[in-house]
Order: C-alpha cells, then structure tokens, then sequence
C-alpha cells in the first residue's frame, strides 16, 4: 500500500494528515499557533510557528501510524492564500508575514489602480486591486519599511515558504499564486508588465507549476528529521478553497461546493476561462491544469448564524448541554417549524459588509418586515434563508458568466446542517451533496501528490477513484417557487438602501 502526507496551513494551526492511496485517514495532527495584531486592521503570523507546526505534526503522524517510511510516496501542500514571506539572500525570514485578513494596504490598492488602471488589473490578474492580495502588501512594505525591502532576495506564500523548507526549493503553483495581483492569471504565469509598474524583480518570485507537478524533493537534512526518505516528492500542492474543492471531487464542469463557515463560498470550476468585468468574483488557476475557478464570498454567513445564537439563544445552549447535542441542532429544528420564508420576514447577512456581488463595505445587517407576531424562531428561519439568498446571489453572477452550476457539494460547519442544505437545494434547484471525508484541503493536496507521485494519471481520475459522497438532497418542487418568490424581493432590498448604508457609514 502507498502513502501520502497532506498538510494544511491554516490561519489558527497546521493539520497535517497520512493518507493511504485510497483516501483512507491513518493518522492525523494539528498544531495551533498565535496571530498577532499590532495596530488596529493588522493581522500577522510567525513563519517559524508554520515551519514549527507542520515539522511537528508531519513527526507525530508517522510516530502514530508505524508506516513504512519506504510506502510514504509523495507530500501536497494546502494553505491559506495572499500571505507575504519576505527572505534574504541568506533565506532569513525579515518580518513577520502580513496575512489574508490584514487591511493595512487601502493607499497602495489606491495607487495600483491609479497607475495601473482597475481595468487592465482585472485583465491580467482576473480580478480587480484588493487590500487583502499580496501585491499591495509588498508595496507597502516597501513604502512603509524601505530598510527591510532592500534586503528582499525572495518572495513566497505561506505554503510555498514551508515548501522552502523541505526542499529548499523557491516554487509557488498556480492556484495559490493567482492571488498575489502578480500573475497572469488566463496564461498561468508571472505578468512582465505587472512586475514592471510595481517596481518587483521577477527573480524574487519562485518558478510557477501546475498543482499537481513535482516542484522538488525531501533533502537529506529534513528527511532526517522527520523520519522519512530524502527524496521523496513534494507537489506544487495548492491554496486552500483550490485544494479544498478537489477533496470535495470539485475538478470538472458542471462541479461547484457551497462552504458555510464564518464567511460564505460558492466555488464553481471551469475548463476555460471566465472573468467578471465588475470584479464582483474571483477568478484563478484551479489545481487542475489548464483550468480555472471562480469564487464568490459572502462575509457574513455561519457569522450571522453565531451572531445571532450568542446573543438570541441561551436557552438552546442550555438545554443542548442537557441533551448532550449540539445548540445549532436544537435551532435548526425550530427553524423547521417556520414555513418557507420565514412568514414574510428576510434578512440581509452584511454584518461585516459585502463582497459577492455587491463590493461593499459599508452594507450591513437588516430584518426587513419586521412584526409584532414574529418570534425568535422565525427571525432564526429568516437568518439561515437570508444566508441562502446571499449564495444564490454569487450563483447568479456565475450564470451571468456562462458558468454552469448543475453539481453542487456542501462543506464548513453549516454543510453539517441538512434545513441549510435543503434551503440551498431549492435556492440553486439542483442536488446538494456532502463529501464522506471532512478533509478538505488535506485530501486535496493528498491526492494531487498521488497524481505526483504516479499513483493516478490526472487530477479528475484520482477524485473518481477516492472522493465519495455522504448525503444528497434534491431540491423540493414545492420548495422552489416559493424561495423564488421571496429571493426576488430579497434581491431588491440592499440596491434601495445602498445610500442609507454610506450615509450611516459617515455619522
């Protein structure tokens, strides 16, 4: 039997996982670790605690398992996108890196479609400036800490820094690098003229592969240490919703996942390549070769559910500790009890503004119809429908695009819901799966080390072989058209009050 390691890079810890060639789990670790945030809108993390973490993790799942180290045939690498690892020529990490979910960059995004212009941005880089992408963190580095950026001598993502580590190699894939703002994203390489208008050298950046191409080998030094065999393969891996979509079998038309977690994801996958002029989606390299995804995010989706469960629901809490289940069970079931929508009670989920489709900081939360006879379950209902609308929202701008969306998976905490996951099947009117594995990223980065390694021949045949389906639930055809009726009104809610919310904003 043959082996493979997956790790994920998270934002609150590394998990790596041992696989067997069948997908099976035989081992698996997590190691957490801080995010610091020294100002206001900061967010950063320690390289060394990623390096520290997935060192260790990898140890301690070849410690459980007893696996051969002979049988271990291949590592993928999944991790969180757009952080910055600054390296001298000496490889030494200069700062800490500046993460995701940092929003320190507003002038320099200013600046780059200043001088750049949004539109030719969404041409090269499929997608318009954003504070949170890599490019912008670069130029204010080089703004804000010139004695720093002149020692720069290399450039690399967070996973693509732990690849460093391994290998010692300088590689990114194009996934994860689609969301630096430096890659020409329709031809899936480094855009010369990008890299000349921000003044970056291309030499800093790592040589650009397919996810599922060998970007290097284990050395002896790291082989050594982690018990395992110098040279063995590592794969260019991929960022995290990439890697998660082909662990959820995501990897051909037609396939799309749903993720509810804090945030909302609608993640659809494309053969060839599709950009939305407005920039209301993502679009990147997918971890299939010569193919591509776009994203919808909606901001505030199992927040607005959480939001509302602790400050709304303490009896349920209470009463779930009793039960021995889980408080989101107990509000589903009295969510069930309110009939499709929420007896004329809609709510917008912006609790933390919009990015799908509405690009908007300042939107934010609203119950709309409000009445003396609605009670706490039916403002629940009205919750996790008004989550729904959001993802259909980014759906219709798929379609918009030409994207089809017939195959629909679930995943995140409120996949594990099946009332959400039949509002979605009646919302998208089409089935609405969940994966046997809850693996995610660690299985999709398995298994394109599995393509690596030989052990499959392409990325689509080794999601048939291993990714399995749990639960299917097909859309109700009484359900459909009534949503529709109340997704209609719900969608023009937010445009009558997109000039009450700026006004707000500046009260």
């Amino acid at each position: 039997m043959a082996y493979v390691i997956g790790v994920d890079c998270g934002t609150s810890g590394t998990k790596t996982v041992l696989f067997d060639e069948k997908g099976t789990v035989v081992a698996s670790k997590t190691i957490e670790y801080p995010m610091y945030q020294p100002k206001n809108g900061y967010a950063e993390q320690d390289p060394a605690d990623w390096a520290g973490a997935m060192v260790n993790t990898i140890k301690a799942v070849m410690a459980q398992s007893g696996v051969n180290k002979n049988d271990v045939k291949g590592i993928g690498i999944s991790g969180q996108m757009h952080g910055l690892v600054m390296l001298d020529k000496d490889n030494n990490v200069l700062r800490k890196s500046i993460i995701w979910c940092d929003q320190r960059t507003a002038n320099e995004v200013a600046w780059m479609n200043e001088h750049v212009g949004e539109k030719k941005l969404i041409e090269i880089t499929a997608n318009p400036a954003l504070t949170g992408w890599t490019a912008a963190k670069i130029l204010w580095v080089k703004n804000n800490e010139p004695e720093i950026y002149s020692k720069v001598a290399h450039i690399l993502l967070p996973k693509d820094y732990l690849r460093f580590v391994l290998t010692h190699e300088y590689a990114t894939e194009v996934s994860d690098a689609s969301g630096m703002q430096l890659l020409d994203v329709p031809n899936r390489k480094w855009s010369d003229e990008l890299l000349s208008a921000f003044e970056i050298d291309k030499n800093w950046l790592g040589k650009v592969h397919e996810s599922c191409e060998i970007t290097g080998t284990l050395t002896k030094a790291m082989a050594d240490e982690l018990g395992l065999n110098e040279g063995t393969i590592v794969v260019g891996g991929a960022g995290d919703n990439a890697a998660a979509a082909i662990g959820t079998g995501v990897c051909e038309d037609g396939k799309a996942f749903t993720t509810i977690g804090t945030s909302g994801v609608v993640f659809a996958h494309t053969s060839g390549i599709a950009i939305d002029p407005k920039g209301r989606v993502h679009t990147c390299c997918a971890a299939v070769p010569n193919s591509w995804h776009v994203m919808g995010v909606t901001q505030g989706a199992g927040l607005s559910l959480k939001w509302f469960r602790d400050n709304f629901c303490n009896p349920e809490k209470e009463t779930a500790k009793y039960m021995g289940v889980d408080e989101y069970y107990l509000m589903d079931k009295q969510a069930e009890t309110v009939p499709v929508g929420a007896n004329r009670l809609l709510y917008l989920p912006y609790l933390m503004g919009e990015r799908t489709p509405h690009l908007d900081p300042n939107a934010r939360g609203v119950f709309f119809g409000l009445s003396a006879m609605h009670t706490k379950k039916e403002m629940l209902r009205a919750v996790m429908e008004g989550v729904s609308y959001s993802l259909r929202d980014c759906v219709e701008v798929f379609r918009e695009m030409d994207i089809n969306v017939s195959d629909m998976m679930a995943c995140g905490g409120g996949g594990s819901s099946p009332l959400w996951r039949s509002m979605l099947a009646d919302l998208y009117n089409c089935p609405v799966k969940t994966a046997s594995s809850k693996e995610g990223p660690a299985l999709g980065v398995a298994l394109l080390s599995m393509v690596g390694a030989g052990i499959y021949s392409s990325v689509p045949e080794a999601c048939k072989a291993v990714v399995a389906t749990d639960k299917i639930q097909q859309p109700n055809a009484e359900a459909v058209p009534e949503y529709e009726k109340f997704y209609q009104l719900y969608r023009e809610i937010y445009p009558a009050l997109k000039a009450q919310f700026a006004k707000l904003a500046q009260l």
